[in-house]
């Protein structure tokens, strides 16, 4: 690409516009304008930064899978990614890195749901 720097921070915002709508369990839509994505943005803002009101956001379904201080860091993430100045969005990588312990190891993350357990041995529930 020309620039790559450009399309990386793009990126990262429309990754973190879908972050907010998954989070919100809102149906993405298809090919939204950057003004329809400027507005779940400027909506979500305030709520996703503020911890008292960030539950009332989140979809139930996901809500009651998820330790609440893994929404907290998700929805924080997502916050940085969709920053209107480009230059304070993280690049992806540092998305990955901040996301990939919060996803359990059965869906690709790296979060532990069970004790920790080497491989080799079976697992037997207490």
């Amino acid at each position: 690409s020309i620039s790559g720097k450009l399309t990386e921070k793009s990126d990262v915002y429309a990754f973190g516009v879908v972050l907010l709508e998954l989070l919100m369990g809102r149906k993405p839509v298809e090919k939204m304008s950057p003004s329809q994505c400027q507005s779940i943005v400027s909506w979500a803002m305030p709520q996703l930064t503020d911890r008292s009101k960030l539950p009332n956001i989140i979809d139930p379904v996901i809500k009651d899978t998820m330790d609440p201080k893994h929404l907290y860091q998700v929805a924080a993430v997502a916050v940085l990614c969709v920053q209107p100045e480009p230059s304070y969005r993280p690049l992806i990588t540092d998305v990955l890195h901040s996301l990939v312990p919060l996803v359990p190891a059965d869906l690709g993350g790296t979060l532990r749901v069970t004790e920790p357990h080497s491989p080799h041995q079976m697992y037997h529930p207490s």
